[in-house]
């Protein structure tokens, strides 16, 4: 955290927001929990209505991909006693004070506050404290922050909101671990005994799926030609003489010895530099591994990034009720179904990654973007998660921003936005650009300086697209001569 960052002042006002819902539950009033429908926003809902459940309250969890307009006038027209906003609302505020929607609201988020908070309104919001929330605390972790201030046998929930921090990608520190505001997390997780925390290689499906299969499935780092490649994952491990089996059973990756894990690692970057790809990317495969010991050994829901990817195939499919019942506990059929969604979820993206890599045309180069154009080809839900996924496969320069672009379905366009730290160092906000510009198109944009999404309602989108290539433009000529 900056020098300036005021942790005590950020906890303080947790206790502020703990406190009123503890009034509220004394009052026996009911909850509305609004959330993103990302990792992130899944594990928020799930420790809400966890803490929720166990005060015995009555309330209502609602996942949204976007605050609409008709989803705030719903809100107010049935009035909770409590509306919570989890990982969604900051960058709303003005909408909000717009309407009653409920008796008080409540803002748990960790995007930058666009707006003023509303008088009915208290929030809790790291960017309020000079807190990076991009990097530094997820709205899982500051629902939890709460949570566990509203009553303290709630420390056990510091695994979902582990779960929620590896979902929003805040590994991307020294050795991917979390740092800053998570590190509570990880001190309460380890003190309660539900996060125990390991230096290992970071492969999706580490403790539940044949090596061949964990190193299919790994997308992020993407590594061409063996992310969705399960011929080509058995072939590397075969040739590299690395045994797949225990007898009759497949191994996993928890099964292999110290001295085969480096043989994995250097047949990975073998393989990478063989066909022309910076072998460099490999090093977001060994890194800090955050294991939930509650879990079942084997199950998806053991591994926490394996445990966010899960939530957030399910959010990002148009599931999200059972990411939520696995997020409060369900380890039988939600997480069954859940499991099919994430295989589904999988081969989506892989099928994307192969239009892309058979439709170059499809990449417009502007001066700061690249801008992939998938009206015809990804689903809306999906752009988020496409866009993280070509961040960090390491084919397009690093020079540029990536944007998934692709058609709404009102008719316009939505859009999801990575910068890499190249451009961020240059002072690059993709947030606020998207904020500005969304606006003058009939839209609206938001989010973090490193991940940002917008949805505009134009015919073409070209005219967008290049004023926000200049706005990225004016932004780092502006941080160049300051």
């Amino acid at each position: 955290m900056s020098v300036d960052a005021d942790k005590n002042g950020f906890l303080k006002r947790a206790q502020q927001l703990a406190d009123a819902i503890q009034e509220h539950l004394r009052a026996g009033s009911s909850f509305l929990v609004i959330s993103h429908h990302d990792a992130d926003g899944l594990s928020s809902a799930a420790i809400l209505g966890s803490m929720l459940a166990r005060a015995e309250a009555r309330f209502t969890i609602r996942i949204v991909e976007e605050l609409r307009e008709d989803i705030l006038d719903e809100i107010q027209k049935n009035q909770p006693d409590v509306l919570i906003f989890s990982d969604i609302g900051s960058g709303y505020l003005d909408q909000i004070a717009t309407r009653q929607l409920a008796k008080q609201n409540l803002i748990m988020d960790h995007h930058p506050p666009n707006g003023h908070t509303p008088e009915n309104t208290l929030q809790l919001n790291p960017h309020e404290f000079k807190i990076d929330g991009a990097r530094l605390i997820s709205a899982a972790g500051v629902s939890y922050l709460v949570s566990r201030q509203v009553m303290p046998s709630n420390k056990d929930l510091s695994a979902l909101a582990i779960v929620g921090a590896l979902g929003d990608m805040q590994d991307k520190n020294e050795k991917r671990s979390l740092q800053g505001l998570n590190e509570l997390l990880v001190e309460d997780g380890v003190s309660s005994g539900s996060i125990r925390v390991d230096s290992d290689l970071v492969l999706y499906g580490r403790e539940t799926r044949p090596i061949h299969r964990a190193l299919a499935y790994t997308t992020t780092p993407y590594l061409p030609n063996l992310s969705g490649r399960e011929d080509n994952c058995l072939t590397l491990l075969s040739s590299n003489g690395i045994s797949l089996k225990d007898g009759e059973r497949f191994r996993t990756l928890a099964d292999l010895s110290q001295d085969e894990k480096q043989k994995l690692l250097n047949a990975i970057i073998g393989h990478l530099t063989s066909i022309g790809f910076q072998s460099n990317v490999v090093l977001d495969l060994v890194g800090t591994v955050y294991t939930l010991v509650d879990e079942a050994p084997g199950s998806a829901t053991r591994d926490g990034r394996e445990y966010s990817a899960l939530l957030n195939a399910c959010g990002r499919t148009g599931n999200p009720s059972i990411g939520i019942s696995v997020g409060l506990g369900d380890r039988k059929t939600a997480l069954q179904e859940a499991n099919e969604v994430v295989a589904n979820y999988r081969k989506t993206l892989a099928t994307y990654m192969e239009w892309l890599t058979n439709s170059p045309d499809a990449i417009q180069k502007l001066s700061a973007l690249w801008v992939v154009r998938g009206e015809s080809q990804i689903q809306p839900s999906m752009t988020g998660a496409f866009s993280s996924v070509l961040s960090s496969a390491g084919n397009l320069s690093a020079d540029h921003a990536i944007i998934v672009l692709t058609r709404a379905e009102d008719g316009g366009f939505k859009l999801s936005a990575r910068a890499p730290t190249k451009l961020l160092k240059m002072g690059v906000n993709l947030g606020a650009a998207l904020n500005t510009v969304a606006k003058k198109y009939s839209g609206f944009g938001g989010g973090h300086n490193v991940a940002a999404g917008a949805h505009v309602r134009v015919e073409d989108p070209n005219n967008f697209l290049k004023e926000l290539d200049e706005t990225l433009i004016s932004q780092m000529k502006n941080s160049a001569g300051n």
